[in-house]
């Protein structure tokens, strides 16, 4: 049997040098940390601002063999940053991978909500798997849009068809990839609100802390690591916006909003493709667009990922749970993309709403919203509850 694993839960702002060193180290070994949330900057940045930021190092044989950034909710643990994070899980030496199911009790939490967990993880119950797709451009931008224009020809020409109207109508189009003018990310923030209303989806950005935590990584970040604001423009309008997450070769497209009077010149695909075209000559090789679902991604992506979304429970209320969820319960009647949907609800509430005021007002519109687009009330709010108890 091997030597147990001990863990020290610690501030993010308290890793040390050597310990940077091997966290860098490991990412740079490993593919599967290919991506910006999984840089130490991104823990360090991010934990100055999000509530109840947390950092656990795991220990065998008195070395350190791990790290999990994560962040506290009363019991309940999240990924740092969540509902922001969508690539997360233990930091961990070459060769070792710890489960997410492991992650409740090495951070003696109820429960680990997981949204894109990057390692190995029991697939089934509380855990699903997700997609994520990405476009690699590492031969080059010239060479990856002569592949994707034979795979997508009619798409591509739409898309070139697009600019040129786009030109006709309002004016030449110059794309900024990285401005440091934050009018245009206040812009951004106010338009996914008003999305988020428009689709009475619960608004992250109500809380406050997230914004702060996205200006943040915009104005705090360095050349090889941060967050970059890209904004397209035609003529003298700005009309697409996309908040992005570079760390080294990898730049994940994270926060995007257009302009409604631009919407029929497809101006949000157009800010994607030019921030992938000049990225490409900075030494970008791979574009992430996150989770598969709108149609458009797969004219750009040609990788996929695995990952796992779903709550871990902790060793003990996992047993409880499989007695009180059970077929003699009448615990197996759920609609399974009905508790998949609440489930993924609740978690960006809770990770949102620091008060308890915040998550019962959010609690209550989302039973709301869920009802109006024909959901049972009643079986809905039952498993709000069932989902609090258990998270």
């Amino acid at each position: 049997m091997g030597r147990p694993i001990t863990v020290d839960i610690i501030g993010t702002d308290e890793l040390s040098g050597s310990e940077r060193a091997l966290w860098l180290a490991w990412i740079a070994a490993d593919p599967a940390y290919e991506s910006p949330f999984f840089h130490p900057d991104f823990t360090a940045i991010a934990g100055q601002v999000a509530p109840g930021a947390r950092l656990a190092v795991l220990h065998q044989g008195g070395k350190v063999v791990g790290f999990l950034p994560h962040q506290r909710r009363g019991g309940a643990a999240q990924p740092l940053a969540a509902p922001l994070n969508d690539y997360h899980g233990v930091i961990a030496a070459p060769g070792r991978s710890i489960a997410l199911d492991a992650a409740p009790d090495l951070l003696d939490a109820r429960s680990f909500t997981a949204t894109g967990w990057a390692g190995p993880a029991r697939d089934g119950g509380q855990v699903t798997r997700a997609r994520t797709l990405l476009a690699d451009v590492s031969a080059g931008w010239d060479a990856y849009y002569a592949a994707r224009k034979a795979a997508f020809p009619k798409f591509l020409k739409d898309k070139e068809r697009a600019r040129r109207s786009l030109e006709r109508d309002l004016g030449p189009v110059r794309t900024e990839t990285a401005t440091t003018d934050l009018c245009h990310f206040d812009r951004l923030i106010a338009l996914k609100q008003d999305q988020y209303r428009r689709s009475r989806r619960h608004d992250i950005f109500d809380c406050g802390w997230t914004v702060d935590l996205l200006r943040a990584l915009l104005t705090d970040g360095g050349p090889e690591f941060g967050a970059r604001l890209a904004v397209l423009h035609a003529g003298d309008q700005p009309l697409a916006y996309e908040l992005g997450l570079r760390g080294g070769t990898h730049y994940h497209f994270w926060v995007p909003a257009y302009e409604e009077q631009g919407a029929r010149y497809s101006p949000g695909m157009l800010l994607s493709m030019d921030t992938m075209k000049a990225g490409a000559d900075e030494g970008i090789g791979l574009y992430d667009f996150g989770f598969e679902g709108e149609a458009y991604k797969k004219y750009f992506c040609d990788q996929s990922r695995t990952v796992f979304e779903g709550a871990a429970l902790s060793s003990g209320l996992a047993r409880t749970v499989s007695e009180v969820v059970s077929p003699e319960s009448g615990g197996g009647l759920a609609p399974v993309e009905l508790v998949r949907s609440i489930r993924r609800r609740w978690a960006v509430i809770d990770a949102c709403e620091t008060t308890t005021i915040g998550r019962v007002r959010a609690l209550g519109a989302a039973a709301s919203a869920m009802a109006g687009r024909g959901r049972n009330p009643l079986s809905t709010g039952a498993l709000l509850a069932a989902t609090l108890c258990c998270l």
